[in-house]
């Protein structure tokens, strides 16, 4: 990508697609192109395909999605899977149909099968039955994939699917039912820290562990891929599952390597936030996978590794809370 090229970062308002448009503004690029849910509905596919033939995108961030928690995953299935479904469909499609150079289709580590062996390599994907948690979220992400693959073998596309882990950081949703584990909990803390609560309740037994990556890291790293030079992007891509090397889907994961327990999180995320008080584990609440940690030997041989730690990374996250609760 040039400092001019046409960048499309759909769903920028997200904590991933404003991260890659922090890490693009930050790297030069002076032609990003965004629009909100209100200016172009991405379920849309007349009026995906519309935005494509008028803007004629060079290249593509496909971040826009439909997320959330355990809780908003159980609650809203038929939403998770059908909006995702859409909104893929649509930007994959008109990707393809407009000449889109290379796009990168975010997903999650929950495409991986619930009892995965551990760390987790891109080639275990669909090799077992998925966590029912998020199922239909995971099946729309696996569907994606295919999508590109299907599209890649058909159209000699260059379209490449990053699975990043667990992301935090600046830009998140800290809801208190529908967020996901570290702004839940970094809102907790915080409130029970105002309000002089001398407990605070975290769901499950504490023991599954997750592995965390910093947004801003996750944006360097799907910029620092659609960089890559032809041959490296290239081999990226996927090659035929009856190929005799085996199984490998256009499919990279991005990640840190390394998890914590939920247990040991919750007692972190006290210590940034100041919180004295004690911390209740509700074991009658859903623990979800027990562990989910990437392979990330892929990406690590290409050339890029995170550089933010667990623990700087909270302190920065927790402040961008309290300044956007302050706002």
């Amino acid at each position: 990508m040039d400092q001019n090229s046409r960048i499309y970062v759909a769903g920028h308002r997200g904590l991933v697609g404003s991260a890659i448009v922090r890490r693009l503004e930050a790297r030069g690029y002076s032609n990003i192109i965004m629009r909100t849910h209100a200016e172009l509905d991405l379920r849309d596919s007349i009026a995906t395909d519309s935005f494509f033939a008028e803007h004629k995108p060079e290249y593509v961030f496909l971040a826009a999605a439909k997320v959330g928690g355990i809780l908003a995953n159980n609650t809203y299935p038929a939403e998770f899977i059908h909006d995702n479904l859409a909104i893929q469909n649509s930007v994959i499609h008109s990707a393809w149909k407009h000449g889109v150079k290379r796009l990168l289709f975010l997903g999650s580590s929950c495409i991986y099968p619930k009892h995965c062996t551990q760390p987790m390599q891109e080639q275990h994907l669909l090799t077992g039955a998925l966590e029912p948690t998020n199922r239909p979220y995971a099946l729309a992400k696996i569907a994606g994939i295919e999508m590109c693959w299907s599209y890649n073998r058909q159209y000699a596309t260059k379209f490449l699917a990053a699975m990043p882990t667990n992301l935090y950081g600046p830009g998140d949703n800290y809801h208190l039912v529908n967020s996901h584990v570290i702004p839940a909990l970094l809102r907790k803390f915080h409130e029970a820290k105002q309000t002089g609560a001398t407990t605070v309740t975290v769901w499950g037994t504490g023991t599954p562990r997750r592995e965390f990556l910093y947004s801003d890291d996750m944006a360097d790293a799907c910029v620092f891929l659609l960089n890559l030079p032809e041959d490296k992007f290239n081999s990226l891509l996927g090659a035929n599952e009856m190929d005799p090397e085996g199984f490998h889907p256009p499919l990279i994961n991005i990640g840190v390597g390394e998890d914590i327990s939920i247990k040991d999180l919750s007692l972190l995320i006290g210590q940034v936030v100041g919180y004295q008080g004690e911390i209740v584990l509700d074991t009658s609440k859903p623990d979800g996978t027990m562990r989910k940690l990437m392979d990330v030997t892929k990406i690590n041989r290409i050339g890029w590794s995170y550089t933010t730690g667990l623990e700087d990374g909270l302190r920065m996250a927790y402040q961008d809370f309290v300044n956007s609760s302050s706002d």
